[in-house]
């Protein structure tokens, strides 16, 4: 019996998250439950533990009283029994009695490995849900253990589990069994009472912790990073301001000749990244946000949260960006629906806007028109059919269909 509870010790001792003290305090709870269960109370006993080798001492502690005298069993004994115990005890003094474990029985005994087990597994899923509570929005990094459909299992440097879901993974990320990875923890949750911990490398906590990694202005306060929206594996903007004039927020950033940030854009598979400093000036916000384009112009309705941005024929396309990523991110990150428009001059004006053209061509088509920077009949016509089926969903007969209708508008 005893062999059995050092064997436990010996498991025990192995598990992750639990400090000795608790542990301690685990075991020593648990076996006094067993003592009560015996004797009733547990009062006048003393448990002795030792994880280390898994020793296990109990004392029960006896008033001496004359022969006669003993009301309660467990907390007095009579003078010839304590003698039994020492020959020099004397009445008034208190018998110390080790308790074997035998005396409890082998149910008991088993019963109780049970029960600890049942209680360190149970005080390992606290701690380890309480530890990664605390470390929402942190890096941590693991090796892949195993790949299923949905989701990959991490482990980390403690042999913790955690879940990276497909969808929290970047494009382009693919992993085997044995890879190192670094993600951000995501959120902590409760599943079937088993705690679960969420990775995610899409999240733009990810981004902003790989900066501070990167960027030690950030990690001391001289750099704040003020927002930043993703679109995960294909482009992101980051808003940087320095308190310090002595400091250039962007320059520091990206680094000599792209240092720092380099390493950022390979760990999101070659992410571009635009890094730009934030200002409470809207209008030079939305400028800046809209780079690499030049921006001519701009009328905002705070009312309707839209800005309207005017730029050259040839801006239109950098604004908009590669499948309009451009455009929606410095929507998101200066919180302004923005609409491009090309500016016109007086030949320009000799032109016709799309919609004019909605009885001839389906809404659907003016709008995919639109999206690529394409408001007008020139704009149209100015454009390959090569570059119209590259940037659209259009097929080469619609859009040879569409440039017939708009030249027969203007040959008119």
């Amino acid at each position: 019996m005893s062999l059995q509870l050092v064997e436990s010790f010996t498991e025990f001792k192995e598990f992750k998250n639990i400090d000795r003290a608790t542990m301690m305090r685990v075991l020593e709870d648990v076996f006094r439950t067993m003592i009560r269960r015996k004797y009733g109370s547990d009062d006048n006993f003393d448990v002795i533990v030792n994880t280390d080798n898994g020793d296990l001492e109990i004392y029960r502690n006896r008033e001496i009283v004359d022969m006669g005298e003993v009301e309660d069993p467990n907390k007095e004994i009579n003078i010839e029994d304590a003698k039994l115990l020492e020959d020099d005890f004397e009445i008034g003094e208190e018998a110390i009695e080790e308790i074997d474990l035998a005396t409890f029985g082998r149910r008991t005994i088993l019963t109780a490995r049970q029960t600890l087990l049942s209680k360190v597994l149970e005080l390992e899923k606290d701690e380890f849900y309480k530890k990664y509570k605390d470390r929402v929005g942190e890096i941590v990094s693991g090796e892949v253990y195993q790949i299923w459909k949905n989701e990959i299992m991490i482990l980390d440097d403690e042999g913790n589990e955690l879940i990276l879901p497909i969808r929290e993974m970047i494009p382009r990320d693919f992993f085997k069994k044995g890879d190192t990875v670094r993600a951000v923890i995501l959120r902590v949750e409760m599943y079937n009472s088993n705690p679960k911990v969420i990775l995610s490398r899409t999240a733009p906590d990810f981004l902003e912790r790989l900066f501070e990694l990167e960027v030690p202005e950030i990690l001391d306060g001289l750099i704040t990073v003020k927002k930043i929206v993703r679109e995960p594996g294909e482009r992101a903007k980051v808003a940087v301001e320095s308190y310090d004039d002595r400091i250039d927020p962007v320059g520091a950033c990206v680094g000599m000749k792209g240092s720092r940030i380099h390493g950022i854009v390979r760990e999101l598979k070659n992410e571009n990244i635009d890094v730009i400093n934030f200002t409470s000036n809207i209008q030079l916000l939305i400028q800046r946000s809209l780079s690499p384009a030049k921006v001519s112009t701009i009328s905002i309705n705070d009312e309707t949260g839209k800005a309207d941005v005017f730029l050259p024929a040839d801006q239109v396309s950098l604004a908009i960006g590669k499948r309009g990523h451009n455009i929606k991110l410095a929507g998101k990150l200066v919180g302004y629906n923005i609409d491009v428009y090309r500016e016109t001059n007086e030949e320009e004006n000799l032109d016709v806007d799309l919609n004019e053209f909605a009885d001839e061509i389906d809404n659907w088509i003016i709008d995919e028109l639109k999206a690529i920077g394409l408001d007008t009949a020139k704009s149209v016509l100015e454009m390959s059919n090569e570059d119209l089926i590259a940037r659209s969903e259009l097929e080469e007969e619609t859009i040879d269909e569409i440039k017939k209708i708009l030249e027969a508008e203007f040959e008119q």
